[in-house]
C-alpha cells in the first residue's frame, strides 16, 4: 500500500512538473512581441473616407474573407471552437469594446498586414501572411470600410488557449502564427496592377489566399494549419485542371460546381470568391494558365 501511495504522489508530482514547464514555455511563445517600425506602418498616402474608396474596401474585404471571419457586419463572432482552443474574430467596429473605438491608422495597418496587435503580440490565426500583398491603395480602401461601418454591440468570449493547445504549441504540432513568418521590413507596391492580367490575378491569388491553400506553385495538396483529415486542396495548375473551359472555371469559382456537377467543399472559399468581378476572375484564370503544370 505504502509503494501505490508514493507511486500516485510521484505520478502527481510529474503532471505538475510538466503542466508547469508547458506552462511557462507556450506562455514565452505566446507573449512574444514582434516591433513593426513606425515607418513600415506608415501608408502612401493618408486613408481616404470617399464613397467609391469605402465600397472598393467592402469588395476587398468579401472576395478576401474578412467577412466570413468577423461576420457580415464585422461585429465579430467565435471562429474556431474545439478541445485545443476557443478562437474569437473580434468585433473590428466603433461598438463597445471593437477594434474600431480605438485603433489608430497605424493599429489596422499592423494587423491586417502584420498580424500584429498594439501590444506587439501576434494574432494566432489572423492570414496577415496572405495580406501581407495588398498594396497600399488597397489596403488604405479596407480601413476606410472597416471605419466606416456602424457600430455593433456584440458581447464575445475572450480567446483562450487550453491545456491541450498548450501542449500541442510546445510540441510545433501547432503552425507557428503568420507574424512569425512574414517579412516585416519587406516594401509594398503603393497601387496594384489592376486589369485582366497575369500580374493581377497573381496579385488576388496572393492576398486572397489561394496560393496559401493551394501552395505558392498551385499543385496543392495538404493544407497549412489544418488536422490531416481536411480534404487537401486541389492541383489548380495546367496538369490539374488542364480540360476545364473558361466557363468551368467561371462556374467553379461563381457557383462551387466542377465540369461534373459535383459540389466543390466550401472549405474552398468560393462563396466569397462568387463576389469577384468578371474582369478578376479572368485575370485569376490567366494567372493559373501562366504557371507551369504540375502533376
Amino acid at each position: 500500500m505504502k509503494l501505490l501511495v508514493r507511486i500516485v504522489i510521484a505520478f502527481i508530482a510529474l503532471v505538475i512538473v510538466i503542466g508547469a514547464v508547458v506552462a511557462v514555455m507556450s506562455n514565452q511563445r505566446l507573449n512574444r512581441t514582434y516591433d513593426i517600425p513606425t515607418s513600415v506602418l506608415a501608408l502612401t498616402s493618408p486613408i481616404p473616407s470617399n464613397g467609391a474608396t469605402i465600397a472598393r474596401g467592402h469588395h476587398l474585404a468579401v472576395i478576401a474573407g474578412c467577412t466570413d471571419c468577423h461576420a457580415k457586419d464585422l461585429g465579430g463572432k467565435v471562429f474556431l471552437d474545439v478541445p485545443p482552443f476557443l478562437l474569437v474574430a473580434p468585433n473590428l467596429t466603433r461598438g463597445a469594446g471593437g477594434a474600431g473605438a480605438s485603433f489608430t491608422d497605424a493599429d489596422f495597418v499592423r494587423a491586417i498586414r502584420h498580424g500584429v496587435g498594439p501590444d506587439g503580440r501576434a494574432f494566432l490565426i489572423m492570414p496577415a501572411n496572405d495580406f501581407n500583398y495588398l498594396s497600399d491603395a488597397d489596403l488604405a480602401a479596407i480601413i476606410a470600410y472597416v471605419k466606416s461601418v456602424p457600430p455593433v454591440e456584440r458581447q464575445l468570449p475572450a480567446k483562450s488557449i487550453r491545456p491541450l493547445g498548450r501542449v500541442l504549441l510546445v510540441l510545433n504540432q501547432l503552425p507557428p502564427p503568420p507574424a512569425a513568418v512574414i517579412d516585416h521590413a519587406a516594401a509594398h507596391q503603393a497601387n496594384a496592377p489592376v486589369g485582366a492580367t497575369v500580374e493581377y490575378g497573381h496579385y488576388l491569388a496572393n492576398f486572397t489566399g489561394c496560393t496559401d491553400c493551394h501552395r505558392a506553385d498551385l499543385t496543392g495538396g495538404p493544407i497549412p494549419g489544418l488536422p490531416p483529415s481536411a480534404p487537401p486542396a486541389q492541383n489548380i495548375t495546367p496538369a490539374g485542371i488542364g480540360t476545364w473551359t473558361d466557363v468551368d472555371f467561371y462556374r467553379a469559382l461563381r457557383v462551387g460546381k466542377r465540369p461534373d456537377g459535383s459540389t466543390i467543399n466550401t472549405l474552398m472559399p468560393w462563396p466569397d470568391f462568387s463576389q469577384m468581378t468578371d474582369a478578376e476572375i479572368g485575370a485569376l484564370l490567366r494567372f493559373v494558365r501562366s504557371v507551369p503544370p504540375k502533376r
